[in-house]
């Protein structure tokens, strides 16, 4: 068993938000990733894929997710499933959100249209 305290949760800044890992393979050896996004009003995060399955849950604000070429508004509460290969964008809405994701271990993004993939730090 591993215990990770809040004070050894690692934190990771864009330009679309904060993403706090609570748990990874490098952060208590876990075999699945969770972590929390906050984004500012009106902060968008880049078209991009990502190949494994995402459950993002809102937990405060709003936000508009493009997924596969379709646009869902969601809310606090919501929950999203976001199948892996498929083209999605999040957008904040004016006044943020917070939401909790979950993804395997080791899933990576790419950007559409490019064979080039990485690893997100708050995945790792």
């Amino acid at each position: 068993m591993t215990l990770i305290r809040k004070a050894e949760a690692r934190r990771s800044e864009t330009p679309s938000g904060v993403m706090t890992t609570f748990a990874s393979p490098t952060q208590g050896g876990a075999g699945l990733s969770i972590w929390r996004v906050d984004s500012a009003g009106g902060a968008a995060g880049p078209e991009h894929l990502i190949d494994a399955e995402q459950v993002w849950t809102f937990l405060e604000g709003a936000a508009t997710i493009r997924l596969d070429g379709e646009n869902l508004t969601v809310a606090a509460g919501d929950t999203v499933v976001m199948p892996a290969d498929v083209v999605r964008q999040v957008s904040a809405g004016s006044d943020g959100f917070a939401a909790v994701v979950a993804a395997p271990a080791g899933a990576q993004a790419s950007m559409p249209g490019s064979a080039d993939k990485m690893l997100p730090p708050w995945i790792a």
